[in-house]
């Protein structure tokens, strides 16, 4: 009897995928998680045949889709890409979560990795993350304002770090997504906020806001001149925002070691890869066991730096 399931799951997972497979993003279209998602989604559809179908279902720091996701039949046709919020902040930061994230979920594969970047409205009077903690320390507690894709998000983390590192408190504003957080930066209607690397960029070139600096460790290689935040005054200073496949717990390996193989291909790919470089991503790769080990790092990770900065639970 176990040789006849072994065999109709192995056949089951040789024909996947025989419909088209729905991605879960967990920011609005036009955020970092939908460029990636779209950029992967895409090249999967070429190289497997079928639709890899985009559906944004934002809300929560990603919990709304996580908890969707986890609801859904473990057969491969529901994928969500998970990130550093719905599977690394969110389960130290919500009071009560809609699932487990380690044990709700099949890791499939990390996919890429990308810096926040600290930007400024054009009305904002500093050009440095020195002068932006000056100019701060001079207003009354709770006048500046900075904006989020929401509570949970590594944006929203950020700008909790910033407040605990520099010593000093502004007023968080989220919203459902990248876009139209960092459209309330443009209008002026909040002060900075600290969008993913792909958001900020093309932005900022434009001239519609200023970037200051970096979050990740060291200084990108196609921004040489943007320094980081840990350099500019807040040694150890580092958030590094992170996208990858899950699906809900119970998803045959034959089919996660399939779809974990295909987007392996997919990020040695030249033109991808030089796509996801382009966004401000930095592909990552590697066995769905390796997700699982990392994710749970991320979470003790997360948990220790929202207990230590004093954080209030949501």
């Amino acid at each position: 009897m176990l040789l006849v399931t072994l065999a109709s799951t192995f056949v089951y997972a040789q024909n996947w995928p025989s419909k088209p497979v729905k991605i879960v993003v967990t920011l609005s279209a036009g955020s970092t998680s939908d460029i990636l998602a779209r950029i992967v989604g895409d090249q999967l559809t070429k190289s497997i045949g079928q639709p890899f179908v985009v559906e944004n279902r934002p809300g929560a720091g990603g919990n709304v889709a996580g908890e969707y996701t986890s609801h859904q039949a473990p057969d491969g046709y529901t994928v969500m890409l998970a990130s550093i919020s719905s599977h690394g902040i969110n389960p130290a930061l919500y009071a009560k979560m809609p699932y487990d994230a380690l044990h709700d979920f099949t890791p499939i594969i990390a996919i890429a990795s990308s810096p926040n970047v600290l930007v400024a409205s054009n009305e904002t009077p500093v050009a440095t993350v020195k002068e932006l903690i000056t100019w701060i320390k001079s207003k009354p507690t709770d006048t500046i304002n900075y904006s989020s894709a929401g509570n949970g998000t590594s944006m929203h983390l950020s700008g909790e770090l910033l407040n605990s590192m520099a010593g000093f408190k502004t007023l968080h504003v989220p919203f459902k997504g990248s876009p139209e957080a960092i459209n309330s930066v443009m209008k002026n209607e909040v002060s900075f906020m600290f969008p993913n690397a792909p958001n900020a960029i093309p932005l900022a070139k434009g001239g519609k806001i200023k970037m200051l600096a970096v979050t990740s460790a060291k200084r990108l290689s196609w921004l040489p001149d943007l320094p980081t935040v840990a350099e500019s005054g807040l040694p150890g200073f580092e958030v590094t925002a992170w996208f990858g496949f899950v699906g809900p717990q119970g998803i045959p390996s034959a089919i996660v070691t399939k779809l974990n193989s295909e987007v392996q291909k997919v990020l040695q790919l030249p033109a991808v890869n030089e796509a996801l470089v382009d966004q401000g991503f930095e592909p990552m790769g590697g066995s769905a066991a390796d997700f699982s080990l990392f994710m749970k790092s991320e979470i003790d990770k997360w948990s220790k730096v929202i207990k230590q900065s004093s954080i209030p639970k949501l």
